[in-house]
């Protein structure tokens, strides 16, 4: 995690409890660890900022920085779930030395990190996690990353270091506490190999076409771009990747380089899909695709890939179809008018209705799934901003209501289903939760009128605890 001030931490659910998942640095001088409870970690720490631990985000961070360690190394591995493994060696004299590679690294990584530099992975790896100097001997047993019983069992022995483990004949270590005790000690006092797997980055995927003679006409060269296209999508397909962005450049024979980039919001590998958004790309240019003296070469490059496996397809394709229309139909409109004029509702980590979605640019968001023909929306898609103030006479307090007037207009309800209780975001709160004070509260009903007109209604506050509760209209169902 990054450094803050304030003590910070990820929390994820394990069975029925609230777990850290990761501290930051201020969280763990007040004594957190990861594993404890939440509700120990509020007590030691009752101002700990929490959010949600993502291993998704988490997997892709760790892939962007062994990308970018390859600035200093060819031979980056990952060591899941948090942790990356660099063999610097013959590396280290290009940078001016071993300090200034940690710098570098250190600098590059921008998080805050535990380090070790060793003479094999196994040593440095242990190092990091689980000391603090630069002697493999002095390490606790720990460092096995053995079941909580083995390591038991070592210390009730009285082997406290690898080093008390290191002086005892190795033929019994094994008999009592297992092969893969002995396996792992020799690897980290560097008396068996520890290799290492290194990222092996995908061969980008670029295509060149040159030609003898220039071509004169555009619709030449757009023929080409097809077939350039046709044979990045076989590479796709064998890698199971679906390009995001594409980029076309044209040489012209005065050495001119116009370039088409297009982008779309889904993977896809269909050339005749990119071919149309290219050709709504020229459209948009104010100066004409002009070939001048011709074209020389033309080069495809898929700047963006994400993986896209193969789809069969259904007897009932309608939905798949419907997809890939508006799917389409989103890419279309982002070349025309741009891409960050064309966004898409997103939901949002927050329970309010009027902050359970945000936009984002269409090309950057992953659409949800389309809900199920005949299922009817739990809250309606049309909010009103702000909610409008209603009139509302109800039987009882609590019940919901039997007359509202909106705008002037009186109407009788006839149906209605409720209450949903969403109550106040109390922890975003300075004070935080504060009992007894209800006036965020809201009670939602979902009410139909005697011309079958639908609302959605909220109550805010409880009766009992909150003077005069108010009534709010907060969206329409269709």
């Amino acid at each position: 995690m990054p450094e803050a001030a304030a003590a910070s931490a990820l929390v994820a659910r394990d069975g029925q409890a609230l777990r850290l998942a990761a501290v930051g640095v201020a969280a763990h001088r007040q004594g957190l660890s990861a594993g404890m409870t939440l509700a120990d970690a509020r007590a030691r720490c009752p101002d700990l900022a929490t959010a949600p631990h993502d291993p998704v985000a988490d997997s892709r961070e760790l892939d962007r920085l062994a990308g970018a360690m390859i600035a200093f190394t060819p031979l980056v591995a990952l060591d899941p779930c948090d942790g990356l493994v660099l063999d610097v060696t013959g590396c280290a004299h290009l940078l001016g030395g071993e300090d200034e590679l940690v710098a570098g690294v250190l600098a590059a990584a921008g998080y805050t990190v535990r380090h070790a530099l060793a003479a094999h992975a196994a040593a440095a790896r242990a190092l990091a996690r689980h000391g603090t100097g630069h002697d493999v001997r002095a390490l606790p047993v720990a460092a096995l990353e053995l079941d909580e019983r083995a390591l038991s069992g070592l210390r009730r022995a009285g082997l406290k270091t690898l080093g008390d483990l290191a002086a005892r004949p190795m033929a019994g270590l094994a008999a009592r506490f297992g092969e893969a005790a002995v396996m792992r000690l020799r690897a980290i006092l560097g008396e068996a190999g520890s290799p290492i797997t290194p990222l092996r980055l995908a061969e980008p995927i670029r295509l060149e076409t040159r030609f003898p003679e220039p071509l004169a006409r555009t619709d030449d060269a757009l023929d080409v771009i097809e077939e350039l296209l046709t044979r990045a999508a076989r590479i796709m397909e064998e890698r199971q990747l679906g390009g995001r962005r594409f980029r076309v450049v044209l040489h012209r024979s005065d050495n001119v380089r116009p370039r088409l980039v297009v982008e779309t919001g889904q993977p896809v590998r269909d050339p005749a899909a990119v071919m149309r958004l290219l050709r709504e790309r020229i459209d948009t240019l104010s100066d004409p695709l002009d070939p001048g003296y011709g074209f020389d070469a033309i080069t495809l490059a898929v700047l963006g890939a994400e993986h896209l496996p193969s789809r069969q397809i259904g007897l009932e394709s309608g939905k798949e179809d419907a997809e890939d229309s508006i799917a389409a139909l989103v890419d279309t409109l982002g070349v025309r008018l741009g891409e960050e004029r064309v966004s898409r509702l997103v939901p949002c980590d927050r329970h309010l209705p009027e902050k359970a979605q945000g936009l984002v640019p269409a090309a950057q968001a992953r659409p949800a799934p389309w809900p199920a023909g005949g299922e009817t929306p739990p809250r309606p898609l049309l909010l009103l901003d702000p909610p409008q103030p209603v009139d509302v006479i109800a039987g009882v307090p609590d019940s919901p209501p039997q007359r509202f007037r909106w705008q002037g207009r009186l109407h009788d309800v006839c149906l209605a289903e409720g209450p949903e209780r969403i109550g106040a975001e109390w922890w975003r709160k300075r004070g935080g939760h504060i009992p007894g004070n209800a006036g965020d509260t809201r009670d939602y009903y979902r009410i139909e009128d005697g011309k079958g007109r639908r609302y959605w209604i909220f109550r805010s506050g409880l009766f009992g605890e909150t003077p005069g509760p108010r009534w709010y209209l907060h969206g329409l169902f269709p």
